[in-house]
């Protein structure tokens, strides 16, 4: 009887997922290339990196962001947390090769992004585009 609480709290712990977190599935190029943007946003590298093609040299430029990303003021990160994504063209290469063109609305700079279809899952090969910022 003491312990009756035990089965009470025992579901909600091992609903618990202590991993990993969890991430929506890019179902398609537009929307990995929304969800790494957005991510970059908002100073979320870990989230970003998820949506990434994941090698040594899209890892380099991903922490490269993210450092210049926190030496940031906190105003400019709040207005980059603030900005919406403004897709200007989705050019569709092929079945597997995307490039989005895009600007945030707090710089306005155009930007493209390359996503690859890679098994069944789109990333951004952000290498191929890297401008320095996003």
């Amino acid at each position: 009887m003491k312990y009756r609480w035990l089965y009470i709290l025992l579901p909600f712990v091992l609903s618990c997922n202590t991993g990993e977190p969890s991430f929506p599935k890019a179902e398609n190029a537009l929307d990995a290339g929304r969800e790494f943007i957005d991510a970059c946003l908002k100073g979320d590298f870990n989230k970003a990196g998820h949506y990434m093609i994941d090698d040594s040299e899209n890892k380099g430029l991903l922490k490269r962001i993210g450092n210049d990303y926190q030496k940031k003021s906190s105003r400019e990160k709040k207005e980059f947390n603030d900005a919406s994504i403004n897709i200007n063209d989705v050019q569709e290469i092929n079945d597997s090769t995307s490039i989005i063109s895009y600007k945030n609305s707090y710089d306005n700079i155009a930007r493209k992004l390359k996503v690859i279809k890679r098994k069944e899952d789109w990333l951004v090969d952000f290498k191929y585009t890297f401008s320095g910022n996003l």
